[in-house]
């Protein structure tokens, strides 16, 4: 039984309710790390830093000093992905990004980032990228660079959504057959893979900006 089955309902679904879940947890987490920002941080100022600050260097050494001004998109996806990847360990509680509505939802925001992006660095010019370098290979290339770039919500989504729900089958199959010191290692694997897909779902959309940005050539 969900630990939170009495807020769920047919308009509530579980991966609904946990991500507000989530959403309530890194508001709290956030106030309580900067209500007294120190010199000297305490203990949740400087998980935050430090998770902060990994996150500033991956986009500027991804997309360059011009990625800063995607700080705020990407380092709320990657936190939110973390902190949703991690729920999935505790027993009792399911992953809002174990279902493809989530994971399908942030895969969208990217990808219309990505083409805004590029309207608004390249003018209408972006479009040529789709048509290749010259124009008689227009019919040819519009269909496989918009097969490309259709491509790409897909890949973020199903990606993070098969392996957080894969994650998730092993750790109830462990714990229902073997439930005591055995799981422990199947935790540790989770953390680690919770950690990684994070990081793959936070590069690719750090590419796709940057191409975005750089055009076509």
């Amino acid at each position: 039984m969900h630990p939170l089955l009495f807020l769920e309902n047919p308009f509530f679904p579980p991966h609904v309710t946990y991500t507000w879940v989530i959403m309530l947890l890194l508001i709290g987490l956030a106030y309580l790390a900067t209500r007294h920002l120190d010199v000297y941080p305490g203990k949740i100022q400087h998980v935050f830093e430090f998770i902060i600050g990994t996150i500033r260097t991956l986009i500027v050494d991804a997309i360059g000093p011009e990625g800063i001004r995607f700080f705020p998109l990407l380092a709320t996806i990657a936190i939110f992905i973390l902190t949703a990847n991690l729920l999935g360990i505790i027993p009792g509680f399911d992953s809002p990004t174990n279902n493809l509505n989530t994971t399908v939802s942030m895969a969208l925001v990217v990808f219309i980032m990505t083409h805004v992006v590029g309207i608004r660095v390249h003018g209408f010019r972006y479009i040529k990228q789709f048509l290749g370098p010259v124009w008689w290979m227009a019919p040819i290339m519009l269909p496989i660079e918009v097969i490309s770039h259709m491509a790409r919500p897909l890949s973020l989504s199903v990606r993070l959504f098969g392996n957080i729900m894969g994650e998730d089958l092993v750790l109830g199959i462990v714990v229902l057959l073997v439930p005591f010191l055995v799981p422990l290692p199947i935790f540790v694997l989770m953390i680690f893979t919770s950690v990684i897909q994070t990081l793959v779902f936070m590069m690719l959309s750090m590419i796709y900006i940057k191409l975005a940005m750089e055009g076509s050539h």
